[in-house]
């Protein structure tokens, strides 16, 4: 796409999605790749945007700040050009507007593949996979899937999640690709709302559950918040993990603090961080990119 502000780029790209459809297809077919599998360069520093396609659009204070395309974009473009950022995790919709602004070459592209569990759905459990397919990872020639696995055990519809994950898992690595599982104990509150248990004993049993979906767990990785005790956590499994970033927090410092930590284990390969980097409390994305990519 062709140079200029960012408001004019994003005009050309509203303008080549209704009139050129293909043009997806050809930015996909034309993106340069890394040539060596995501784990082999050492650390990652992976972008997330795939909040929006399950209607979670809040970052800090602003309850709609991702539902704002262009700003959205803006800023994904901003981190993916810092040094050290390797790639990005979105559905499709937004690695395909991604495609057309030019911003993946070189990058390792993530697709989310459940949506289904709309944020505070009486459904929400019930995690279908409603983007991107195994099968549509490897035509698009994308580097792997992500997969959201919250496991409820007062929810019949926690069953449904993990047969779906598992064939995931065994499809993406029918094809040699990334299976990225991000697993969770969950509980519905007194108000009905969906909450993950943040302890190491929930993590651990999350783990646990998550390194063994699929048919084979050879091309599968874990995202995993921080949390109390991670050496316990990251025990729980052989399996290589990105840390995720969760909410804006309110103390950046602490945050990073709490990564540096938890980058130390073996088993932690980097990060995935989405809302805390593309919306700091500063505004500052560059600088806050740059201060993870600091601790790797």
């Amino acid at each position: 796409m062709s140079t200029g502000t960012f408001a004019e780029r994003f005009a050309a790209l509203i303008e080549t999605r209704a009139a050129r459809p293909a043009a997806v297809a050809e930015a996909a077919a034309r993106r340069v790749r890394r040539s060596a599998p995501p784990g082999a360069a050492g650390r990652l520093m992976i972008i997330a945007a795939d909040h929006p396609a399950r209607g979670a659009l809040r970052a800090g204070a602003d309850p709609l700040a991702m539902g704002d395309r262009a700003g959205l974009l803006e800023r994904m473009c901003a981190a993916l050009a810092r040094p050290g950022v390797d790639g990005v995790l979105g559905t499709p919709d937004v690695i395909e507007d991604l495609l057309l602004l030019g911003a993946l070459d070189g990058k390792v592209v993530l697709g989310s593949m459940n949506r289904g569990g709309l944020a505070g759905a009486s459904f929400e459990i019930d995690d279908r996979f409603t983007a991107y397919t195994a099968q549509a990872i490897a035509a698009g020639g994308l580097d792997g899937g992500k997969m959201l696995l919250r496991i409820d055990l007062d929810d019949p519809a926690t069953a449904r999640t993990l047969e779906a994950c598992a064939h995931a898992v065994t499809g993406l690595a029918g094809h040699g690709l990334m299976a990225m599982v991000e697993p969770f104990i969950s509980t519905r509150g007194s108000g009905g709302a969906v909450r993950n248990l943040l302890t190491p004993e929930a993590m651990i049993t999350a783990v646990s559950i998550a390194s063994g979906l699929g048919a084979t767990s050879a091309h599968t990785w874990l995202k995993v918040p921080v949390v109390d005790r991670m050496e316990e956590v990251m025990a729980a499994s052989a399996l290589p993990a990105l840390l995720l970033g969760g909410e804006v927090p309110a103390d950046p410092d602490a945050a990073l603090a709490g990564w540096q930590k938890a980058l130390a284990l073996p088993s932690v390969r980097g990060l995935v961080v989405g809302r805390t980097l593309l919306y700091p409390p500063d505004d500052d994305v560059a600088g806050a990119v740059d201060a993870a990519v600091g601790l790797l």
